[in-house]
């Protein structure tokens, strides 16, 4: 039967592909056959191979989370807007987001499949909320590919001047314009990589991710080894605040989506479920385990970092961020290991956040969700992976970074609201979830993982927290989203106008031309099996 997408449903009961002979009686079942039959629930058939296992899908979180990437990429926004005491955010944002990874993991315990997001909101809240959730996903996505890979332009000059390929460095525009080159390279890597199959993306993955978690263990140890001054440090404001509305607690809310821009993306785990081994168990574990060590680890690096740098008070800690702590107090030669190891951390974060897009777009091309959808659903012979959107995403990406490359303050508008959008989209499964247990409707996976009789307080907080995080990172600071001159009102109202734009004129294009095409396309639609007449 094809699987290309261009093929029909196929006949029940013939040999080969997915349209095998039903097994004989007793027949022992694997448990790759046990995991493809949760498909049947949304009416798809197993067409990605099954090679992941448990420390696989748990890389996948963990790598878009991706502690050493987000931590070195804004340590310096959160010091600059909170002082050494915006450290108290990190633990703040992971008992919020721990409440919604919580939701997730019975949710992926219940329906292990691809585009977690996507589906788990169509399953819960319906076509048009599945819909929704999907597109903001997708756009936000596209978006965080571009913002990931301008990371390399954050580390790689540091560790040598050979990387600024574009001029000196001193130029007006002699950083953007390198961050463009550098980034289109990785997304060009991560294109390739991902389109050649997940078992590829999944050995450099984990074997990336091992490298990140090994680095960050010994970084701890390291800044460990240098403090300078006792945990008080980390009560400090340094003054930011005073004689604002609210004081130090608007400059924290603030100085708080430094956090909230790195502690998402857990879902990752999940939506890699239909090339996983036994998924409904493996998924739970793999979110709670990558937000939890990334968790730990990162809140001991910032600590740390924060205690052991040379000066707490010196310019350089929010112009240069980690980057400047590392060097300072470890010195250029272990500085430059663990600049090269974040190197590799953003390399795998990238990797990671292009295939959780990948996924994405298949699952809502598969349902004749987007245009030339029988294209992007189309699953290569060779590869068992879906090449067009591995190709298409990566193309956004970088005509994202090219077309923003002298517009940086909208570039950093963009990538702010990416992060909104995701925690929108979460929300969209949050709050149906929060619904149907109101209703008495929700029923977890029997045998998997279950909230019990914490499933309904753990939900409310989860969308409670989902919807106040939202609005404090879509709140319009200027200081966030119109920095430096020229000032324009569209440009501090960014949040509101783009998710307007986006998630108003999307849902108008579903609405009005692709709500009456969605289905399940035929090339992909579960073969129901016909029932064998009665023996005589």
């Amino acid at each position: 039967m094809s699987r290309d997408g261009s093929g029909g449903s196929g006949v029940p009961g013939g040999s080969g592909g997915d349209g095998a002979a039903p097994e004989p009686a007793g027949a022992a079942r694997t448990q790759s056959q046990d995991d493809d039959d949760s498909l049947s629930a949304f009416g798809y058939k197993p067409e990605l191979k099954r090679t992941l296992g448990n420390f696989h899908t748990f890389a996948a979180g963990i790598s878009y989370i991706s502690i050493l990437t987000g931590t070195f990429q804004l340590f310096y926004f959160g010091v600059t807007f909170g002082g050494p005491a915006y450290w108290w955010s990190w633990p703040m944002v992971f008992i919020g987001q721990l409440m919604v990874a919580l939701c997730f993991c019975e949710l992926a315990a219940r329906y292990p499949v691809a585009g977690s997001v996507y589906n788990w909101a169509k399953k819960l809240g319906g076509p048009h909320v599945g819909w929704l959730g999907g597109w903001m996903m997708l756009t936000a996505t596209m978006v965080s590919l571009a913002a990931v890979a301008l990371a390399y332009q954050i580390t790689l000059p540091q560790i040598s001047s050979t990387f600024q390929f574009v001029g000196d460095g001193t130029g007006k525009t002699d950083a953007a314009e390198n961050a463009v080159l550098l980034g289109s390279v990785l997304i060009l890597f991560t294109t390739l990589v991902n389109a050649f199959g997940v078992k590829l993306m999944a050995r450099i993955n984990s074997a990336g991710v091992m490298v990140e978690l090994i680095a960050a263990v010994v970084l701890i140890i390291l800044l460990a080894a240098h403090i300078t001054r006792g945990p008080a440090a980390i009560t400090q404001t340094h003054g930011i605040g005073a004689g604002q509305n609210l004081g130090y607690l608007r400059a924290f809310l603030t100085a708080s989506l430094a956090s909230a821009y790195v502690m998402y993306g857990f879902d990752t785990a999940s939506s890699l479920g239909e090339e996983s081994v036994d998924p409904s168990r493996n998924a739970p574990r793999a979110i709670l385990r990558a937000l939890f060590f990334s968790f730990l680890l990162g809140g001991l690096i910032l600590l740390f970092a924060l205690l052991a740098v040379p000066d707490l008070g010196s310019k350089k800690l929010a112009a240069d961020g980690l980057q400047y702590v590392v060097l300072s107090t470890l010195g250029s030669t272990i500085g430059q290991i663990v600049l090269w190891c974040v190197v590799i951390a953003i390399t795998v974060c990238e990797l990671a956040v292009h295939a959780a897009g990948i996924r994405l777009a298949f699952a809502m091309a598969r349902d004749n969700c987007l245009p030339a959808s029988s294209l992007l659903a189309r699953v290569s012979p060779r590869f068992k992976t879906p090449v067009l959107p591995a190709i298409i995403i990566g193309l956004v990406g970088i005509v994202i970074l090219v077309i923003n490359i002298n517009q940086p303050q909208i570039f950093s508008v963009i990538t702010s609201i990416a992060i909104i959008m995701i925690y929108v989209a979460y929300l969209l499964v949050t709050t149906p979830m929060l619904i149907r247990r109101l209703r008495g409707t929700w029923e977890p996976a029997e045998g998997r993982f279950t909230l019990g009789r914490f499933g309904l307080p753990i939900n409310i907080l989860a969308v409670l927290w989902g919807f106040a995080m939202s609005l404090n990172l879509a709140w319009p600071r200027s200081k966030v989203y119109n920095a430096t001159g020229p000032h324009h009102w569209y440009l501090q109202w960014g949040a509101f106008l783009f998710i307007g734009i986006v998630g108003g004129g999307g849902f108008a294009y579903y609405w009005f031309v692709q709500r009456k095409k969605t289905g399940v396309l035929d090339a992909h639609r579960a073969v129901l099996e016909e029932p064998q007449p009665p023996a005589v």
